[in-house]
């Protein structure tokens, strides 16, 4: 697969969460795929990438914004923000129907122009804050 069609990949992918279409993202992942941070209740393999995504569309009813695409060889990195709302359980975390935005980075390794693995950073601090689930500093 060439560094375009990993790229077209990876844009299917946020297609599909920002339509909610999580059993089609199994398409696009390999069945042994690896997570490398995953989420809470997130199983392995290919079952483990739906599992994922499942989770968060479920709970927290993303729109990600795709920054920037960079790939070569076959690796593809997004920078992306995601708005979404906390609507369901998450982590053990009852939803708080807050809203958020954030921002992430995602490392993909493609083979064939399918999912092999993934990395990402995201802030987690920041969404944290605005769902609520932060203590008040001292003096706020």
């Amino acid at each position: 697969m060439t560094v375009e069609g990993n790229k077209e990949s990876v844009l299917r992918l946020y297609e599909l969460l920002n339509q909610g279409d999580v059993d089609a993202v199994g398409d696009l992942a390999v069945d042994d795929y690896e997570e490398h941070d995953p989420v809470p209740g997130q199983g392995t393999g290919k079952e483990g990438a739906i599992d994922r995504f499942s989770l968060i569309t479920g709970a927290l009813a993303p729109h990600f914004t795709i920054e920037d695409l960079v790939a070569e060889g076959d690796r593809v990195v997004v920078r992306w923000t995601n708005s979404g709302t906390h609507v369901g359980e998450f982590a053990g975390i009852p939803a708080t129907g807050r809203a958020f935005t954030i921002a992430g980075i995602d490392v993909y390794r493609l083979v064939d122009g399918r999912l092999c693995e993934h990395w990402h950073v995201i802030d987690q601090l920041a969404m944290l804050g605005q769902l609520g689930l932060l203590p008040e500093p001292a003096g706020a």
